[in-house]
């Protein structure tokens, strides 16, 4: 290097001071590979961001027919409830169709679109599901996971194939919990405080 050009260097680098030995370790921290329970935590945090539906299983189904009635009561819901459903005698609320989705895409949205249920206070709800007559196997998969997945919700209070109207054996209702919500809606329009009439 000549002289000229170490003059010309030692301009340009003038008002430039070198790291601390604080800043040095800082800079060397970072470049290290994060800790077990960093990497723990930062993961814990993107799936509490994510949509958690591995709850329901796509491993294995046992088939139903295509033509198959499903239904499904939980403990408690009146029987007189139970056959107004099972005659679509409720009004639908909402409906999601399943038609073309793969197992995969089609858990996600049922997922989904109960979790839209409850926030919008919805009870009556029809997901059209097909009985499988475009698959090769004619094997409705997608009604017979439907069949398995709704009663792990714990807010699916009934289900049972459509009638004819709404798709027949290729839909069915569904009847969600009521909300506190709405349960105090009930309540107020009644005129009932603590489940007592008022006068």
């Amino acid at each position: 290097m000549s002289d000229d050009e170490l003059d010309l260097f030692k301009k340009e680098m003038a008002d430039v001071r070198p790291l601390s030995a604080r800043e040095e370790r800082v800079l060397r921290r970072e470049d290290k590979m994060p800790s077990p329970g960093l990497l723990y935590r930062r993961e814990s945090a993107q799936r509490a961001q994510t949509v958690d539906e591995s709850h329901l299983p796509t491993a294995f189904v046992e088939p139903v027919r295509p033509e198959a009635i499903i239904s499904y009561r939980r403990d408690g819901i009146q029987h007189g409830v139970f056959r107004r459903l099972q005659k679509g005698a409720y009004e639908i609320e909402a409906t999601l169709d399943l038609h073309g989705l793969t197992v995969e895409q089609a858990r996600h949205e049922v997922y989904l679109f109960i979790h839209d249920c409850l926030r919008y206070d919805v009870r009556s709800a029809l997901i059209a599901h097909g009985k499988g007559q475009r698959n090769k196997d004619q094997i409705p998969l997608l009604k017979s996971f439907l069949a398995r997945w709704l009663p792990l919700f714990p807010e699916v209070m009934a289900f049972h194939s459509a009638q004819k109207w709404h798709g027949g054996a290729g839909a069915v209702y569904m009847l969600l919990r009521k909300s506190e919500k709405a349960k105090a809606k009930t309540r107020e329009r009644l005129g009932l405080s603590s489940g007592k009439p008022e006068f």
